[in-house]
């Protein structure tokens, strides 16, 4: 039996939690806390990097203290500490990494510092039994990519967004109705009962070979709707028709890509499992239920609780890291980005590389 304790500050929450893996692999969550900065960002529409490193400081002792306490151990009875290393926004994701590195130091613990990504592809495995080998969607605000996952620290990018992120398409174009932070949230309410069929939109790629994502003329069409709608219904309409289209290339796209993968895996151990931030909305994971009985594949999502940044997560992937022995020098640095498949990303890059390397 292990006890890790993960630390999450890649973008706008602060979070921390206490997870317990045992020696046959079965994983329990003892604390999970988190800790918003939505009422912090809603007057600006978005994330505000310098306000969130410092919401961060401000209250990442106290956010691991609750975990600690909530989970009814001591710093003495844990067995490693997880934290998030990136991709994020670098300042705070130096603050939860810089905690971690100071607790692993006083105590003499092991630090596995997290790919933030991996802790969405793990994170379906919090809540049930998820064997290895499986093909994962992840799809949030930054990121839209589908991988085989053979097991922790082992992904290989099948497809990627060329463009845009579908969470980053929800959130523009939720900014756009006039729709409150955070944007996907408010877009997949305000839809309910509209019209999904009223505006066509663009869904690139459809029928396309490859399993990348497209989703810039989608996000551009509906904002130039949206600016001359004045009516509740017209508005309403439109979350529905986007929502539909957003749905739809995802589950095209990733249909196309469980063929590929079964012709992998010959037919054997079909699991597929979405997550991140965009796997919370109901009609993106009807979408990809219908494609996954279609094709033969068991449907799997992590609770909604752990679809949007959580530090168990990041706990669950040090715990199964440590028990493989793969644990991290006290010196690993923070990365704004830090791709799951660094060899594709380095080889075959979806977007130019900047100061700081590839995007994905």
């Amino acid at each position: 039996m292990a006890l890790v304790l993960g630390i999450e500050t890649s973008c706008d929450e602060t979070a921390a939690a206490v997870v317990r893996r045992d020696d046959d692999g079965a994983v329990t969550v003892l604390s999970s806390i988190v800790a918003s900065q939505i009422a912090e960002h809603a007057p600006f529409g978005g994330v505000v990097p310098e306000i969130a490193a410092r919401a961060h400081v401000e209250i990442i002792d106290a956010v691991i203290a609750q975990a600690m306490a909530e989970a009814k151990v001591g710093f003495g009875d844990l067995a490693a500490v997880a934290a998030t290393a990136g991709p994020g926004l670098v300042g705070g994701v130096m603050v939860g990494l810089a905690a971690g590195k100071a607790i692993a130091l006083a105590r003499g613990l092991p630090l596995i510092a997290v790919n933030h990504l991996e802790g969405h592809a793990l994170s379906a495995r919090l809540a049930e039994t998820v064997d290895y080998p499986f093909l994962l969607l992840l799809v949030s605000g930054g990121h839209c990519q589908l991988l085989s996952v053979a097991s922790v620290g082992a992904c290989a990018r099948l497809g990627s967004t060329i463009d845009d992120a579908a969470g980053e398409a929800f959130d523009k174009i939720a900014k756009t109705l006039g729709l409150p932070y955070p944007g996907g949230p408010a877009l997949e309410k305000l839809a309910v009962g509209g019209d999904a069929k009223r505006y066509p939109l663009p869904r690139a790629l459809l029928g396309r070979d490859g399993f990348d994502f497209s989703f810039s003329g989608l996000k551009t069409a509906a904002a130039r709707i949206a600016e001359h709608l004045t009516q509740e219904d017209e508005k309403r309409d439109l979350a529905a028709s986007v929502q539909q289209a957003i749905a739809a290339q995802l589950a095209e796209r990733t249909g196309r890509a469980m063929v590929h993968y079964a012709r992998m895996q010959e037919g054997r151990g079909l699991r597929f499992v979405v997550a991140g931030g965009v796997a919370a909305n109901g009609a993106v994971r009807e979408a990809l239920q219908q494609e996954a009985a279609q094709h033969g594949f068991s449907f799997h999502a992590p609770p909604l609780k752990y679809c949007t940044d959580n530090a168990a997560m990041i706990a669950l992937v040090g715990a199964e890291r440590l028990a493989a022995g793969m644990v991290s020098d006290i010196d690993a640095a923070a990365r704004p980005r830090w791709p799951l498949d660094e060899a594709a990303a380095l080889a075959n890059p979806m977007n130019k590389f900047g100061r700081k390397g590839a995007k994905a």
